[in-house]
């Protein structure tokens, strides 16, 4: 697709000659004699990227600029002025000018700049892209009173500086709880830095949240930042902060009063600001009883109490969180665009999920892999062991799905099992449609041609009625 360019100068040599270099170079030009007819092409059109002159009949370009920003932030515009002075790129530049050039301009010079705008443009698109990704990813889903209850905690806590102290059982949700927070809130636009306390060895921790000076302990072999100066200026979610030391707790505590840290090894101190949020699905309160916990922490963590439900607890979710996760894997992995059949879904909800929202994308994920046919159903659960009780359990992140480990062994391991049910559901599809393979292959979702080809690899013999 070629790039388009918007040229706006009340010049008419300027823009046919600007409009004729940058055709040449394969782009799409239009042009404007004013900043009013600048806005209205740019609001209609779109530009990849916008040359437009500092002095202009009614609105100037500076105002323009000002106007094409607030549209479209991201927006690469090169101001040109013949009458350049100082001030005048000073005051572009503050208003987000992408570059400043005086006429006249050589071609090599008009080239560079547009190029470099264009290639600003394509990075801060595949930027975005990546965004948009990672926040579906991290996406509340769900409209359950316990939900909506949790998203207006969110809104009226995200606003302020207090500490969050956000609980649950494992896989209920309680990083994108956080996420939420730091989203709506100040900070968004600073770091959020996780931490999963329980991940981290108890000899490490410090060194981890704190940073270290060089030498500090064996394999300390440069200075260091930890997490607290990581996020300085944003937010940092202590994950499972009940699995912490006591020693690394009275640390944090000082951290949270002060409003500064020490590295290991280290006599300075350091200002941070950080918002620190929490996350534990065990009972604190019980934990400091038993001396485990520091009493004094849990009450400056536990400034805005939020409770993650389990998702048994918020049943009526459960269709809405399968269908985000199967488009959510669909996408990332190029697989076939399908949906759940409706009775897929009643049995989805009626299960237990002791793994919560992690056991249940990680159900979802299998059943984007390995079932076939134009929409998931009641047998592709089955085949996938999604609901049985009766075989050793399968997932390695807790309590899960379970399906029969020893047919995959027999079959000769995850690759044999699964061309063994993809042969039989072929097989069926093709008894199905009376050996059709334009039906089976609508049957089963996928291009006749692929169809063909598994038909030769697993020697189904001739079919008839392939047209």
């Amino acid at each position: 697709m070629k790039p388009k360019i918007l040229i706006v100068d009340d010049e008419r040599n300027i823009r046919r000659t600007f409009k004729m270099v940058l055709e040449s170079e394969g782009m799409t030009v239009a042009v404007a004699e004013t900043g009013e007819e600048g806005l209205e092409s740019a609001a209609a059109d779109r530009p990849d990227a916008v040359l437009l002159d500092v002095r202009l009949p009614g609105l100037d370009g500076i105002e323009v600029l000002r106007r094409l920003h607030a549209a479209d932030p991201y927006l690469p515009v090169i101001m040109i002025s013949g009458h350049g002075t100082i001030a005048t790129a000073v005051e572009a530049t503050r208003h987000g000018a992408f570059d400043f050039m005086e006429k006249p301009l050589s071609k090599e010079r008009l080239l560079v700049a547009i190029r470099n705008a264009l290639d600003v443009r394509s990075l801060e698109r595949e930027v975005q892209v990546l965004r948009a990704k990672v926040g579906r990813r991290h996406l509340m889903v769900g409209e359950s009173p316990p939900l909506q209850t949790i998203r207006e905690l969110v809104t009226r806590v995200a606003p302020t500086d207090a500490r969050v102290l956000i609980t649950g059982e494992s896989g209920t949700g309680k990083e994108l709880v956080a996420r939420a927070v730091h989203e709506a809130s100040d900070r968004r636009s600073g770091p959020f830095v996780k931490v999963n306390c329980a991940a981290i060895p108890e000899e490490l921790i410090e060194s981890e949240l704190f940073g270290a000076v060089k030498g500090a302990y064996t394999g300390a072999t440069a200075t260091r930042d930890g997490k607290f100066l990581q996020a300085d200026g944003g937010t940092l979610f202590l994950d499972e902060i009940g699995d912490m030391s006591l020693k690394a707790q009275a640390k944090v505590l000082r951290a949270l009063q002060e409003g500064e840290i020490e590295r290991v090894g280290d006599s300075q101190t350091y200002q941070v600001d950080v918002r620190v949020l929490a996350a534990t699905n065990k009972d604190l309160p019980a934990e400091a009883a038993a001396g485990r916990f520091r009493e004094d922490l849990y009450f400056r963590l536990n400034v805005v109490p939020i409770q993650v439900p389990a998702l048994r607890e918020r049943r009526e979710d459960i269709p809405l969180l399968a269908e985000h996760f199967l488009a959510v894997y669909q996408d990332e992995n190029g697989l076939t665009q399908r949906g759940f059949d409706p009775a897929a879904l009643d049995v989805l909800r009626q299960l237990p999920w002791p793994g919560n929202i992690r056991e249940l994308g990680n159900a979802v994920e299998r059943l984007a892999i390995l079932s076939a046919g134009p929409a998931i159903g009641p047998d592709d659960l089955a085949v996938c062991g999604i609901g049985s009780e009766s075989s050793p359990r399968g997932d390695t992140d807790g309590p899960g799905p379970r399906f029969d480990l020893a047919a995959v062994q027999a079959a000769g391991g995850l690759v044999a099992a699964r061309q063994q049910f993809e042969r039989t559901v072929i097989t069926a599809a093709l008894a199905e449609t009376g050996g059709n393979v334009s039906g089976a292959a609508r049957l089963l979702g996928i291009d006749r041609t692929n169809l063909h080809k598994k038909i030769q690899a697993y020697d189904l013999g001739p079919q008839r009625g392939e047209s």
